[in-house]
This record gives C-alpha cells, structure tokens and sequence, in this order.
C-alpha cells in the first residue's frame, strides 16, 4: 500500500473535510526476533482469512465518528523488514479513533491472522 496515494484519495472525498479530524495508521513489519523467546527469524509465512477482515472492518466502520476503515494484510512468504500490515483508520476525534485502530488490530491479529516464524 502506498500510505501517502490512500490518504491523498481520502482527502479528495467530497465529505472528508466535513467528517474528519484524525487518522491513524498501523504499518505492522515483520521483525527479526521471535516475540516468544528473542530467537532469530530468517522469515515469516502467514496466512490471512480475507473475509474476517472485511467483517472486522464493517463492524468497526459503524462505531461513532469512524469515516473510514481501510486494511491490507498480505499471505506469502515475507523477510524481516517487510511489510505485513496496514490498517488506516480516519475519522472525526481521537477518542473515537484510537479505540477503534487498537482493538480491530488486535481483533485481526487473533481472528484472520495465522503465521508460522522461520527461525534462522
């Protein structure tokens, strides 16, 4: 995802000056140690259920002052460095924002992600 394209095509909406005062963007990489032990990773495989991401996304878009929600997870193979995962949520108030980014981050890492750590 090209973070500064998706924002620009959000501000080009007709409604957004109108509706949003925040926006907040998780850009999850793959790390090159295990958060389990410190051991080192050499690479990542993941595997991510598409239509629970989009079911997290619509439930959360109807939370107050949400504007939008966009999300890219990726399945593949992936090095340490890469990018795994976006999720950019824009709307009127932190208060309203930041609950929302942190709990579907949360919600996507438990219910539509599955990774295996390949150890160096």
């Amino acid at each position: 995802m090209d973070i500064s394209k998706t924002i620009a095509e959000l501000k080009n909406r007709p409604d957004f000056t109108e509706k949003v005062g925040m926006i907040l963007i998780h850009n999850g990489v793959v790390r090159n140690w295990s958060r389990k032990d410190g051991a080192e990773v050499s690479g990542l495989e993941t595997e991510i259920d598409q239509e629970q991401i989009e079911r997290l996304r619509l439930e959360y878009l109807i939370w107050p002052g949400i504007y939008e929600i966009i999300i890219e997870a990726a399945s593949g193979s992936f090095q340490p460095g890469d990018d795994l995962l976006f999720i950019i949520v824009a709307g009127d108030l932190r208060e309203h924002v930041k609950p929302v980014l942190a709990e579907l981050l949360d919600r996507i890492k438990a219910e539509a992600v599955r990774k295996k750590e390949l150890l160096a």
